[in-house]
């Protein structure tokens, strides 16, 4: 059985990943050092911004219809506040058991063996007591380019109402 991998090695796949989906699809990503707000990474298009929440696991958690993942409540709070200049998401990677496998060297290409799946936690409801929430992560809501032009789409809608009792 393969080693579980250490939670920076997961946090780096995880970034470098979003990374490349951001390039491919013109985006521009900010990296935060630090994880105070509960954003890892923070996509920008034109002025829109996406915030994104990342996590990775080796072994996930199949529930019907796609995957669930245990998130902290307070992260989980900071994500879906409807006060956000920013909608806030949660993105899971999902890499093989063996970390040998997560990236594999072919003659012409490096391939990231991954892959992740995302949610919108922007203006959810309160969480269930206990120290953690499942979410869940749909097997259709695959985090590729196009859903982050998704995930831009609902930032413009938000910014948009949001300007609307303005005067």
């Amino acid at each position: 059985m393969a080693a579980e991998a250490t939670s920076w090695q997961k946090e780096q796949v995880s970034r470098a990943y979003v990374h490349a989906l951001a390039t491919q699809g013109g985006y521009t990503i900010c990296d935060w050092n630090v994880d105070k707000d509960g954003v890892d990474v923070t996509l920008r298009s034109r002025g829109l911004m996406v915030d994104i929440q990342l996590k990775c696991t080796q072994s996930p958690r199949t529930i019907r219809s796609g995957y669930s993942f245990d998130l902290d409540i307070e992260t989980y709070d900071k994500l879906r506040d409807p006060e956000r200049s920013a909608p806030g998401h949660l993105a899971l990677l999902i890499v093989p058991p063996d970390i040998g496998r997560w990236v594999i060297h072919q003659p012409d290409s490096i391939v990231l063996a991954c892959h992740g799946y995302w949610s919108s936690l922007y203006g959810m409801g309160h969480a269930p007591g206990g120290s953690t929430t499942a979410i869940h992560l749909p097997e259709h809501q695959e985090l590729t380019v196009k859903a982050m032009g998704t995930m831009f789409d609902a930032a413009r809608r938000m910014t948009n109402s949001a300007g609307l009792g303005l005067s």
